[in-house]
C-alpha cells in the first residue's frame, strides 16, 4: 500500500494541536473505512454507527499511532478491531433476547471510485457476502484494499500461515460455484 504523501504532515499537524487537520484526515480516509465496513458488517443500518466509532477510536488512539509505520494499516487494524467489537456486541444482544436473527436487507453497494471498477460482478460480491466471516475478511483485506499478505496478517493479528490458509480456502470456495468467479477474482487481484 503506498501512502498517500502528505498524510503524515496532516497526522503532525493534528498533533500539534490543529485541530482541523483531523477533518482533513476524516476526509482523505472515509472513503476506504467505509468501504470496509460495508463489506464486513451484515446489518447495514449499523455501518455509519460503526463508522462514527471507529472515528472516535482514531481520535482517542492517534497520539499513540507510531509514525516510522505506515498509517493506512494502522487505521484498517482499528476499523478491523471495532467491527469485531461489534459483532461480539451483536452476538451478545441476540443471545440474550433469543431472537432470530433480523431480516437482511439487501443493498447494492454504491461506491463512486473504482471499487465499481474493481467489483462490478454483483454474482462475485453475492458470493463472497456468501463467506465466512473469517474468510470474507481475509478477501476483503486482500483482494479490495491490495494488502499484501503479512499486511493482512499484521492487521488481524494472525499468523501469516492462517492468512495464507484462509485465501486458499476463500478461493477454493468461491471455485466452487463456477470458474468465472475465480477467473474474475484473479483479474481483480492484477489490476
Amino acid at each position: 500500500m503506498v501512502e498517500q504523501p502528505d498524510l503524515l504532515d496532516t497526522i503532525n499537524r493534528f498533533l500539534n494541536g490543529e485541530v482541523e487537520a483531523y477533518d482533513d484526515l476524516y476526509e482523505r480516509t472515509i472513503q476506504n473505512v467505509y468501504k470496509n465496513v460495508h463489506f464486513l458488517i451484515d446489518q447495514k443500518a449499523d455501518v455509519d454507527d460503526v463508522v462514527q466509532d471507529i472515528y472516535i477510536q482514531v481520535y482517542k488512539s492517534l497520539r499513540k499511532y507510531d509514525r516510522e509505520r505506515p498509517f493506512k494499516p494502522w487505521l484498517t487494524g482499528i476499523v478491523i478491531k471495532t467491527i469485531q467489537t461489534y459483532r461480539r456486541k451483536s452476538w451478545m444482544r441476540l443471545r440474550i433476547s433469543k431472537k432470530a436473527e433480523d431480516t437482511k436487507q439487501v443493498t447494492v453497494p454504491d461506491f463512486s471510485t473504482d471499487i465499481v471498477n474493481k467489483i462490478s460482478n454483483q454474482y462475485l460480491v453475492d458470493l463472497v457476502n456468501q463467506l465466512p466471516y473469517k474468510l470474507k475478511q481475509v478477501v476483503i483485506l486482500r483482494y479490495l484494499n491490495d494488502y499484501s499478505q503479512e499486511e493482512v496478517a499484521r492487521i488481524l493479528d494472525i499468523p501469516i500461515g492462517t492468512v495464507k490458509s484462509r485465501i486458499h480456502a476463500s478461493l477454493k470456495k468461491l471455485s466452487a460455484h463456477g470458474k468465472e468467479s475465480l477467473l474474475f477474482l484473479e483479474k481483480v487481484r492484477n489490476v
